[in-house]
């Protein structure tokens, strides 16, 4: 085993980022600053690119790119224009979790397929997200 394999436990490379296409990456990446408490600078982005780090440096961070204006949100559940993906946040309070995410602009979803355990939420670019009961 080569020390590039060592460092990142037999894999190829170290999971570092997920990037959202969006219109506005610094009015995506202020939305889930508040969400993840990770620091954000409106002045770090460029080209079109805004990145939101762990502060502690560990695990994932996530990414906004700015597409052209002929964005099209995901649509979810249906398929015409498919989610591809979606973030999951743990919170202890549902109730809590959501009231917080509606006062930074998040939009409940209509489709709830199980509200005790996760509730299903859209971020202001349309990008599905899901509140989980820790």
């Amino acid at each position: 085993m080569t020390t590039t394999e060592n460092a990142h436990g037999g894999g190829i490379a170290r999971f570092g980022v997920v990037a959202l296409d969006c219109p506005d990456p610094v009015a995506l990446a202020r939305f889930y600053s508040a969400i993840t408490g990770w620091p954000f600078d409106p002045h770090a982005g460029s080209d079109g690119w805004v990145q939101l780090d762990p502060p502690d440096g560990r695990g994932a961070g996530l990414g906004f790119q700015k597409v052209s204006s002929e964005y099209r949100p995901p649509q979810w559940p249906g398929q015409e224009v498919p989610q591809q993906l979606h973030i999951d946040f743990d919170v202890p309070d549902l109730d809590e979790g959501e009231r917080r995410v509606l006062a930074i602009g998040a939009r409940k979803h209509e489709v709830q397929p199980a509200p005790d355990r996760f509730r299903v939420y859209l971020d202001p670019a349309g990008h599905p997200f899901c509140l989980v009961r820790a």
